[in-house]
């Protein structure tokens, strides 16, 4: 099972993204910042990260760049809300500097899941046991 990081500082989003990627087959850990999306890094590997862009104390851009920074290469979704054109710009930025996929808020789950399936190897198929005759 694919381990997936949610940055952002908005709890109910983290909360959102959670249940969706658990009815999707995904383990999930979360951050409320990139610090401390780092310090768990740090510590533990995960398959993917998906992380928001605007957020206290550390935000996604400087996330990415310290990431890549730390040499570790894991695939990154980055996701930003509001629509104007400097989320816009922020986005592509978050792509120049590392971000495999991004996504402007508010996106749908198959959205998401979308770029996640994107990124990841495929899930292994679900092999059923044959019950034993008799």
């Amino acid at each position: 099972m694919a381990t997936i990081l949610i940055v952002d500082d908005d709890d109910a989003l983290r909360t959102l993204l959670r249940r969706v990627l658990k009815r999707a087959g995904y383990d999930t850990r979360e951050a409320a910042n990139g610090r401390e999306a780092l310090s768990y890094l740090r510590e533990q590997p995960v398959d993917l990260m998906i992380t928001d862009l605007f957020m206290p104390q550390q935000d996604g851009l400087e996330t990415i760049l310290e990431l890549r920074r730390m040499n570790i290469r894991l695939p990154i979704i980055a996701m930003s809300g509001g629509g104007s054109a400097a989320q816009y710009d922020m986005l592509r930025t978050a792509s120049l500097f590392g971000a495999a996929r991004v996504l402007m808020k508010p996106f749908r789950a198959e959205e998401v899941l979308a770029a996640i399936d994107a990124l990841l190897p495929p899930k292994p198929p679900v092999v059923q046991q044959e019950e034993p005759p008799g």
